[in-house]
């Protein structure tokens, strides 16, 4: 029985070819964008990280004041970061916990075997890492607490399996083999398990490295024996049966001791109200499932929203095809009284309909798998090189089974009301009183345009939201950054990761520079050691001259330290003095340059030339220019506060980004680069190289995907309303031909006829648009956060959109209106 009803849904549907192909296309354009978006969500949301029991991981961090130096990363904010003697107090504690880990990531070139070094991430791990994750190793043996004892006392390394397959080819004899780690050689012990990318969600180690051997590696990162110096991430397993709540109350009880009796002392400069805060901190434990990254956080409600506006294109979609299929099984009215005055059951009867229905969906999901296709291929152009590096954008399992069960949800949820309508016990008198064939059951066609209606204010509300983020992005567009970028080449050089001194990468840095000059069209090359508009941040308390500091005083600063001529080659206006020479290098007397934040924040007038400043208790730094304001680390914030320093005023310098202005085509530049470090020093890998354009559009990268997709689906969405509605309209004419003849019989002319259809397009635009514009307003609230320089409720954005809609639905409706008024007369009075 059900293969015979198989059969006769597939001959059904192909009888009807062109409803078909309409149905089929509007779920897999539904049900394909919806797979898509579920693909990044449950990466980026859902997917706990691969370990024994992730449910019962928790994340630390304790919000609140500190002093001394911070230094967080992708693995979350700075209220997360512990020193390393807080996080070996917390650790020897009497607590709810299995253990207690922390880790740190690094950047890292590795070498192995007299390779060229690679670039990538490394990460610090305390010898409970491993075990507390539950991991065994893919080959040898992974970081153990027998590891983590001396600082200093174990060179070992575990390798990512990610980097052990690609690029080593997944030797098997590379265990015990001597590897690269940003200059120091270590051992290699193991390889981490297959599937396993670290615990940061966006980061993909290389390596693993021994916390202990910290100092050795990157020296600069943190110190193992400061206790207000914050650098280390913490998790820990609960204990079978312990909640989070219990668990907190007893790491506190362990942690305020610590905090008050020996780390409050060490605070200087703080109020009373301030040092109260601080030993009033307390840890605070979050769900640990999924790791931990400032990922989360950041594309929580930009997915959230993306998932609602393909859910709301799928139920348009689904709205379409019920119209489709009513309209259908009104033609087929005799087919199922004969059915019905056969013998056959009201039952039977709904199962056929639905099984069509089950099928169409079917055909539509296996569509939506090549729709989901493509679509993850737009995501990998619109994020970040890195981060599509360490995202999947195949057809994983788990999205080939949401597809199904979505095909599944939508064929019911399309299939029901059409299949109750079509086998309504009344069928068979109805068509006795000949009112099926007379204007059509009034009933059926209300659904029918309350579908229509409400397609109508699920397209407004998308097209508002879509205005509203296009619009967003194009205030960002137009934040002025206060440089010059086109045709600006970037990229980042680490000499020091490959074991040079800081004497050797000074030289590197100039015959570098010279190098670069010296190339045909090279017009400038700067020097910087924060990259600008990446998302870096470096900043430090500072003592300015006439500027009066108390208790809680803030008096930090961004800096950054950049080569002689920084300021021209960027195009940042110098407003007053001069920029840094040359001649401002070692033994020089100290110099430094202020942007008109900075003279705002600390009082220093128009013309701060000639004051004084620095970044600890002296004021040993004479301020020798002010520029202009350009923007710091990101485009879509304030510019803030920053002090610049001459990059060889500063010995310790062990790494720099470089910007190159070229008067020909960047492209040519970004090839010739790896060629011309290749012979300065083929070890040395060139980080990160690309336009500035590309990089400023890598910043905003969530602002540009956002106005792109949500653009793309609502322009989705207002196509298929609008074959909606001329579906109805054609429909509805067809059914009324017999009473607008008699109208036209009756004196109506044509013009009269086309008003009356077109009125009951304008009446469901209305009524849809008004409630399409109330939750495009509710919509846009929730996603403030998300828009720049613009309302939620822009009423700009609400016109345009309104409008638009307007436009479509009347253009939708006037085929059929055109069509209503050419009707004869005597022909439609004989219409069956």
């Amino acid at each position: 029985m059900r293969m015979l009803n198989l059969k006769l849904a597939f001959r059904t549907l192909f009888r009807t070819p062109f409803v078909t192909v309409i149905a089929v296309l509007s779920l897999a354009l539904g049900i394909g964008a919806n797979a898509a978006i579920y693909s990044l969500f449950n990466q980026m949301l859902l997917r706990p990280l691969p370990v024994a029991h992730p449910e019962r991981l928790v994340n630390l961090s304790a919000p609140g004041p500190s002093q001394g130096s911070n230094s967080c990363n992708d693995a979350g904010d700075c209220t997360a970061v512990f020193s390393y003697p807080m996080f070996r107090d917390l650790q020897s504690a009497r607590t709810d916990f299995t253990a207690i880990a922390a880790h740190r990531l690094f950047a890292a070139n590795v070498a192995f075997r007299k390779q060229t070094p690679l670039n990538g991430d490394g990460m610090y791990v305390s010898g409970s890492y491993f075990p507390t994750l539950g991991l065994a190793p893919a080959l040898g043996r992974l970081i153990t607490p027998a590891e983590d004892r001396t600082i200093g006392g174990s060179p070992v390394a575990v390798l990512g399996y990610a980097f052990w397959q690609t690029h080593l080819g997944s030797d098997p004899s590379v265990i015990n083999q001597p590897i690269v780690v940003d200059g120091q050689s270590l051992t290699i012990i193991g390889v981490a398990p297959r599937g396993f990318d670290g615990t940061t969600l966006g980061n993909r180690p290389n390596v693993y490295v021994p916390i202990t051997m910290k100092n050795a590696v990157t020296p600069k990162l943190g110190n193992l024996k400061e206790r207000r110096n914050y650098w280390v991430y913490l998790f820990a397993r609960l204990k079978p049966g312990v909640t989070i709540d219990q668990a907190a109350s007893a790491i506190n009880a362990a942690y305020h001791p610590v905090i008050t009796d020996i780390e409050a002392p060490l605070q200087e400069g703080m109020s009373k109200a301030t040092l109260a805060k601080f030993k009033a901190k307390k840890v605070v434990l979050e769900d640990g499932r999924r790791g931990q990254s400032q990922i989360h956080g950041q594309v929580r409600t930009p997915m959230i929203i993306l998932f609602g506006i393909t859910a709301i294109v799928l139920l348009i979609a689904c709205a379409n095809i019920a119209n489709l299929l009513l309209a259908r099984s009104a033609n087929r009215s005799t087919e199922m009284a004969v059915r019905l005055s056969l013998g056959g059951t009201r039952r039977q009867l709904m199962t056929q309909l639905l099984t069509e229905s089950f099928v169409l969906a079917a055909l539509g999901g296996l569509a939506s798998l090549v729709v989901a296709r493509l679509t993850l291929g737009m995501f990998v152009a619109l994020l970040p090189v890195e981060s599509s590096q360490v995202l999947t954008f195949t057809l994983q399992w788990p999205v080939v089974a949401f597809a199904a069960i979505l095909s599944i949800g939508t064929g019911f949820l399309f299939g029901i009301v059409p299949a109750f309508q079509s086998t309504r016990p009344d069928l068979v008198t109805s068509l006795r009183s000949g009112s099926g064939k007379l204007a059509g059951d009034r009933g059926a066609a209300r659904f029918r345009s309350s579908l229509v209606t409400a397609q109508i204010a699920l397209s407004m509300a998308l097209l508002v939201a879509a205005g509203l983020f296009v619009k967003s992005l194009m205030n960002v567009s137009r934040v002025k950054l206060g440089m010059d970028i086109d045709h600006v080449v970037t990229f980042g050089l680490s000499p020091e990761l490959n074991g040079y001194t800081a004497a050797r990468s000074a030289q590197l840095f100039q015959q570098v520079r010279d190098e670069l000059a010296a190339q045909p069209g090279v017009t400038d090359v700067a020097l910087s050691l924060v990259p600008i508009l990446s998302g870096s941040n470096w900043g430090n308390s500072v003592v300015v001259q006439g500027f009066k500091k108390t208790p809680d005083t803030d008096d930090n600063s961004r800096f950054n330290e950049v080569s002689s001529g920084y300021f021209h080659a960027m195009g940042v206006p110098l407003l007053a003095g001069r920029e840094f020479t040359t001649a401002d290098g070692q033994g020089a007397p100290k110099v430094a340059v202020v942007n008109e934040a900075f003279a705002k924040k600390f009082h220093l007038g128009n013309n701060p030339i000639g004051k004084y400043m620095g970044m600890r208790d002296s004021l040993d730094m004479q301020i020798v220019g002010l520029v202009k304001n350009s923007s710091y680390s990101e485009v879509k914030q304030d510019v803030p506060p920053v002090f610049v320093i001459p990059y060889r005023q500063d010995s310790t310098v062990g790494s720099i980004q470089l910007y190159v202005r070229t008067a020909g085509d960047p492209v040519q530049l970004i090839r010739a680069v790896p060629r011309l470090m290749a012979k300065i020093d083929h070890n040395l890998p060139v980080e990160s190289i690309r336009t500035l354009p590309q990089q400023v559009k890598e910043n905003v990268f969530l602002d540009r995907m956002i106005s792109i997709l949500s653009a793309a689906f609502a322009a989705l969405a207002t196509l298929l309303a609008a074959i909606g509605l001329y579906g109805v309209l054609a429909y509805s004419v067809a059914q009324r031909t017999r009473e607008i003849g008699v109208r036209m019989a009756l004196g109506a002319q044509g013009g009269d006829v086309r008003r009356m259809v077109l009125k009951q397009v304008g009446v469901m635009t209305l009524i849809g648009g008004v409630i399409g514009i109330a939750a495009a307003v509710a919509l846009g609230r929730g996603a403030q956060s998300l828009l720049f320089g613009i309302d939620g409720h822009d009423p700009v954005v609400l016109a345009v959109a309104a409008v638009l809609l307007a436009v479509v639905a009347l253009a939708a409706g006037y085929i059929p209106a055109m069509r209503a008024a050419k009707i004869d007369p005597m022909e439609a009075l004989r219409y069956e």
